[in-house]
């Protein structure tokens, strides 16, 4: 019987030849003949196509025409320099593309009515605090100067297959932006910034700080300190709001990003870049904080970032962290539209899980207590966005966040020239207190008061008890 289909039956005849240009006559004839058949057909090999998109390695699947010069997403200008991508396509490819994520840009504005933006440009997920209006349009000058934000937006959600400039890495995300840099920054301009519509944006990405002098030590007020608190707890409906960070550009000044205290807050996610061939770039920060890497500019005769610009038009020069944070907020997007239950610590455990070193050149790489390895300069290592959306699909919920707190004696201690003081500490983590009690150790907060007459002498670092070195300060 042929499937369910009743008084259908297929018949095998062994003398007939499966191979053969003509039909099968004599058998089929004396079958036909007979009164108990109705109808008869003999069956042919039918050419049948499976109607999957195939990916080839080399193929351009989108008519943006800046698309062959996204060397960062793939290798199809077949470059001996393309040596690891960060997996883009893969988890496109998969199906996720940032559909219904919400991603804003902490900056300068964005041009929302940018032909590769407009498609996607969300007015519930912008804000001009500037100028106190929902329009978050940069103000125009000669320079240029306000075209940051509108540069990293492209990264994120710039239209695909729309014959114009790029393809961003969640094209099918929700782009808006929060205009908050063009004018006087205060704690209240960045409490506001970092508190928009906290259930309805999903990720901030902030590609600014304090100045990269190596002498500024500053970080967020009062009020944008509750803001970041107030987000994580409260943000997406209490999964937390999703902030992702620029690490920092002031490594040939020697800054260290520690001194930043928006990158080394436990509530984002501190990103840092490395080269086309995997080198720390010039302006490249190292801190402990850092969580993870991707592509970015470096010296000046390798590639840059190709992007959105101002006045309608698309840039191959956007360069340093600024370019990193973006790109990571686009791939968190991917992983949030295969599961939108992560929290904002789901998401820090994915990327530490799915990072890798591959290629990233750094003396300092080690293995942590945990079997990762890590590096003050590149973190976990390069994102990967197919490996991020594959494990979240299956990611199961990490219990809620146990704080526990410590301290050591009071007793002065005196740091004298050209020795080194040690200090250490048991601690039970909060073993007795069981809404305290630590089982997986995520954050470390260190607090210290040191009065010295020279800030930049002093090194800092914390030893766990794997032996795992961090440095939290660095000589400046």
């Amino acid at each position: 019987q042929i499937g369910s289909l009743e008084n259908y039956y297929h018949f095998h005849h062994s003398k007939t030849f499966k191979r053969s240009t003509l039909s099968s006559r004599g058998p089929h004839n004396f079958l036909r003949m007979d009164p108990k058949v109705d109808w008869l057909q003999q069956q042919e090999v039918k050419r049948r196509v499976k109607r999957q998109v195939r990916a080839e390695p080399h193929a351009q699947p989108f008519n943006d025409p800046v698309w062959p010069n996204m060397w960062y997403l793939h290798c199809s200008d077949k470059s001996s320099r393309c040596r690891s991508e960060m997996n883009i396509l893969a988890a496109w490819q998969r199906g996720y593309t940032g559909k219904n994520v919400v991603v804003t840009i902490l900056d300068d504005g964005i041009e929302r009515n940018h032909p590769d933006l407009l498609q996607n440009y969300d007015p519930l997920a912008s804000y001009d605090v500037n100028g106190n209006d929902h329009d978050p349009n940069p103000r125009y000058d000669a320079s240029n100067e306000n075209k940051h934000g509108t540069r990293c937006a492209g990264e994120v959600a710039a239209s695909a297959n729309n014959s114009y400039c790029i393809v961003g890495i969640a094209y099918n995300a929700r782009i808006g932006g929060i205009r908050m840099l063009d004018g006087d920054v205060t704690d209240v301009v960045e409490a506001k910034s970092l508190g928009i519509r906290p259930d309805y944006i999903d990720i901030y990405s902030a590609s600014w700080g304090p100045d990269d002098d190596g002498k500024t030590v500053d970080g967020p007020g009062l009020l944008a300190k509750q803001a970041f608190e107030h987000g994580i707890k409260k943000g997406r409906r209490g999964l937390g709001s999703i902030f992702v960070w620029a690490s920092g550009n002031g490594g040939r000044e020697g800054d260290y990003c520690s001194c930043d205290g928006y990158t080394n807050s436990i509530y984002t996610i501190s990103i840092s870049s490395t080269t086309e061939n995997g080198y720390k770039p010039w302006y490249l920060e190292e801190c402990a904080s850092t969580l993870a890497t991707t592509y970015s500019s470096g010296a000046f005769y390798e590639r840059k970032i190709v992007t959105t610009d101002l006045r309608h038009s698309c840039t191959d020069g956007h360069t340093g962290t600024s370019v990193s944070a973006p790109m990571v907020a686009g791939i968190i997007a991917l992983a949030l539209e295969a599961n939108p239950l992560l929290t904002w610590r789901d998401v820090q455990h994915l990327l530490v899980k799915t990072s890798r070193p591959v290629h990233l050149r750094a003396a300092d790489w080690k293995t942590n207590g945990a079997g990762h390895k890590v590096s003050h300069l590149y973190g976990f290592g390069l994102v990967d966005a197919d490996a991020i959306v594959v494990e979240a699909k299956k990611w199961k919920t990490v219990p809620p966040q146990h704080v526990c707190v410590g301290s050591l004696d009071r007793v002065p201690k005196y740091i004298r020239a050209d020795h080194v003081l040690r200090t250490s500490t048991l601690s039970s983590a909060c073993a007795d207190h069981r809404d305290q009690h630590v089982l997986f150790l995520e954050h470390i907060v260190v607090r210290l008061s040191i009065a010295h007459p020279r800030r930049g002498d002093l090194q800092i670092s914390l030893i766990s008890p794997a032996g795992t070195r961090s440095q939290l300060l660095a000589r400046r």
